[in-house]
């Protein structure tokens, strides 16, 4: 799958279809990064630059690593699986080059 058929993939999504695990939730506190701003980032991807799959836990699911990029030194990693609803794990901010850390 390429980028802009995992975008429009998302986009089938709703707020209502996210479920925010409660590391997401301390690591988004601790942050001081907004929800809302990552349920938007994931049901309108514009922002997305990057994904991977991932192994998941469960057979019925699928685990992504996703970048998305505000500027060439900010962008907010989101790890979340995919189930019929969309799970996020982690939410990570950088503030750095990410470029160099999503061509490994």
């Amino acid at each position: 799958m390429d980028i802009e058929e995992f975008k429009n993939k998302l986009r089938k999504y709703k707020k209502k279809d996210i479920i925010i695990t409660d590391h997401a939730i301390l690591r988004s506190d601790f942050r001081h990064l907004d929800l809302d701003i990552v349920k938007e980032n994931i049901i309108h991807p514009d922002k997305l630059v990057y994904f991977k799959e991932q192994p998941a836990k469960n057979q019925n699911e699928k685990k992504y690593e996703c970048y998305f990029a505000y500027s060439e030194d900010l962008s907010h990693k989101y790890v979340f699986a995919i189930n019929g609803k969309i799970i996020i794990v982690t939410i990570i901010v950088i503030n750095r080059k990410w470029q160099g850390m999503i061509s490994k």
